[in-house]
């Protein structure tokens, strides 16, 4: 499963959480994906990932146009950031 996922909050009280809604991207513009910042989460995975190998997902768009994103999987121990309450495990 892939969700889209938003960090907030101060430093040393972040929570990463589902955004809702979506990340909104005007024409021609674009939007930034970071760990530890917003990000594309893959969750409930049935396999290991390896680091250096690659992924690819397929973003889809409110206007129902689609974009295949291919990214290298990294290791990253994650940014201290707390779970939403009842978001469940993350992978």
């Amino acid at each position: 499963m892939v969700e889209l996922h938003e960090v907030t909050g101060a430093a040393g009280s972040k929570t990463m959480r589902p955004k809702a809604g979506g990340f909104v991207i005007t024409p021609g513009g674009s939007h930034e994906l970071t760990p530890g910042g917003d990000h594309v989460m893959l969750m409930d995975l049935t396999g290991p990932l390896s680091p250096g190998s690659d992924v690819t997902v397929t973003l889809k768009f409110e206007d129902g146009s689609t974009l295949p994103v291919t990214a290298q999987v990294r290791d990253f121990a994650g940014a201290n950031e707390q779970y939403q309450p009842g978001h469940g495990s993350h992978g």
